[in-house]
């Protein structure tokens, strides 16, 4: 465990010496700032105490953020060489994974941290349901989880950061709009299973004040098979 938040901090520490913790802190408080109290339908004009404006912007904001997060974390150490250095020592592929996948991981966390004014603002101008406001940012996390294990997969793939990037985003695109729109082309079971596939259907379930069982085990898969997978590339690599 402990080499694996030695990981995790030097990765942390890695995106903000390269400003991209920076940016991504400023862009993602920007768009969520803006369009929850200035802009549309915002919380002054509709005249109650909720986020879930703010989930919906961050639900989409995160989308696209995370796949540019995640992009480097495999495929510059594939570039530079440094993978090989790094699987060289006494560090295990599930150790590197691991530890890349919270350092991700706590950068989001630490995105979702400043925005919590917007929780303490709503207590002051009304009465928030907490219940929703916390299963809201769960299933902000959970989603993150999920596109970071997806994203590191892509970045295990190859040495381009672009091609990562893009590949998570479209692996990513089908969890966060396809399946939902193709569930509404099948009817029974076939619909069901295709809409249990669609992310959105599960985040805004959370997003009401819903925790259920279905959808941690849903979130958690994803992030299981997307880990598994990027570890198997590593241990592929390892082989050649």
């Amino acid at each position: 465990m402990s080499s694996v938040w030695v990981i995790a901090r030097r990765e942390l520490a890695s995106f903000f010496d390269s400003l991209i913790a920076y940016i991504l802190l400023v862009l993602f408080l920007g768009f969520s700032g803006f369009f929850t109290w200035l802009y549309g339908s915002d919380i002054f004009l509709v005249g109650q105490a909720s986020l879930q404006e703010f989930f919906s912007v961050a639900f989409w904001t995160l989308f696209f953020f995370i796949p540019a997060i995640t992009m480097r974390l495999l495929a510059e150490e594939r570039k530079t060489g440094t993978i090989e250095l790094l699987l060289t020592k006494a560090i295990t592929d599930t150790q590197v994974v691991a530890g890349k996948f919270l350092a991700a991981l706590l950068l989001i966390a630490i995105a979702l941290l400043f925005t919590l004014p917007y929780p303490l603002t709503l207590a002051a101008l009304g009465h928030p349901d907490y219940g929703q406001i916390f299963c809201g940012y769960a299933g902000l996390l959970l989603m993150s989880a999920a596109y970071i294990s997806i994203g590191l997969y892509a970045s295990s793939l190859t040495a381009n950061q672009i091609v990562a990037f893009l590949v998570a985003l479209f692996i990513s695109l089908f969890f966060h709009l396809i399946f939902g729109v193709l569930s509404n082309q099948f009817s029974g079971g076939t619909g069901q299973f295709v809409d249990y596939l669609s992310l959105s259907s599960h985040f805004e379930s959370m997003a009401r004040g819903v925790i259920d069982t279905t959808d941690l085990v849903y979130f958690l898969s994803i992030v299981l098979a997307g880990l598994l997978l990027a570890q198997l590339q590593l241990f592929k690599r390892n082989l050649d």
